[in-house]
């Protein structure tokens, strides 16, 4: 599996929209393969939905993003874990661990009830008119 995380001074990047550098993980199981950085030049939706689907990415786990970005690369079969943030070693070590939806992991604005509104696959109280993804982590996605 291939994971991409916007990095922004060795943490998630507050805004996927406009990140210019990713961090790529490979993972078998628990394990990390392998980890690299590539610089993202496209800034246009579009481009940066072939980019991610060009280096084989299969989860994006990112800090807030825009709607249509979120959908497009949804439709891409890219799966988006947003409203995350924290240092990459410890969001990953999270994310491995099927641990992502922590409070400490929650970006700040981001209502904490979200959380456990996403692993019933229902929707924020605050954010009722917004459909959400599924789970935060699904081990059979490994």
């Amino acid at each position: 599996m291939l994971i991409a995380i916007p990095n922004c001074q060795g943490r998630v990047s507050p805004v996927f929209d406009v990140a210019a550098r990713l961090v790529l993980v490979r993972l078998k199981g628990e394990a990390e393969l392998e980890r690299r950085d590539v610089v993202l030049f496209e800034k246009q939706p579009d481009g940066i939905v072939r980019s991610l689907g060009e280096l084989g990415i299969e989860v994006l786990i990112c800090g807030a993003i825009s709607q249509g970005l979120q959908v497009a690369l949804e439709h891409a079969g890219i799966r988006v874990l947003p409203q995350i943030c924290g240092g990459l070693d410890s969001v990953i070590a999270a994310y491995r661990r099927g641990a992502l939806g922590q409070p400490e992991f929650v970006m700040p604005g981001c209502c904490g009830r979200r959380w456990e509104a996403e692993r019933r696959g229902g929707r924020c109280r605050k954010d009722s008119n917004t459909s959400r993804p599924g789970p935060l982590y699904d081990s059979k996605m490994r």
